[in-house]
């Protein structure tokens, strides 16, 4: 069994559910969701509205500043469900630094299921045009739980209970 009071981290490119699945998976567990997207400073969310990628001095501060949070919270008992692209193996690094344990949710689908996705959702600042971007940064974890977008969220978000041995019923806090 997973540690219930260790940070869940579901990751992944923009556009395969991260958001979905963490704002359920919090709520099966009584964790509290929070969204990376909400801590991206103004600049970045415009640099990506205008369809520029990010490079890493864009995300350094934004993963450090989440790497506190997740301590912070850790440091007070607090179950968190992250959602977080955490694309590449140093940013995962990043997120995880000085924590006891994180686990990595890993949502996977191919790129034409992703597009098909990104191209229906509206007020997104992320546009499809980037997901190239996306899957070349892309660095598949190997140590993380690896689930398959291609099911309803409540089936990948069962799937997700089983494998860390945490059960439904919101008995986590």
């Amino acid at each position: 069994m997973t540690d219930s009071r260790a940070p869940f981290i579901v990751m992944g490119v923009s556009g395969c559910g991260k958001s979905t699945i963490a704002q359920l998976l919090a709520e099966s567990i009584g964790a509290d969701f929070i969204d990376a997207d909400d801590f991206h400073p103004a600049d970045n969310k415009t640099k990506m509205a205008a369809g520029v990628p990010l490079d890493d001095s864009d995300r350094w501060p934004w993963l450090d500043a989440l790497n506190k949070l997740l301590r912070d919270r850790a440091a007070h008992r607090q179950t968190t469900v992250l959602a977080c692209s955490a694309l590449r193996q140093a940013y995962r690094d990043v997120l995880a630094r000085e924590l006891e344990t994180a686990t990595f949710i890993y949502l996977a689908g191919s790129k034409a299921e992703i597009q098909a996705r990104m191209e229906a959702r509206a007020g997104h600042f992320m546009p499809s045009t980037l997901l190239d971007s996306q899957f070349a940064t892309l660095e598949e974890p190997t140590d993380a739980i690896r689930i398959s977008i291609v099911q309803s969220p409540e089936k990948i978000v069962a799937e997700i209970l089983v494998i860390i041995g945490i059960p439904s019923s919101g008995q986590v806090h």
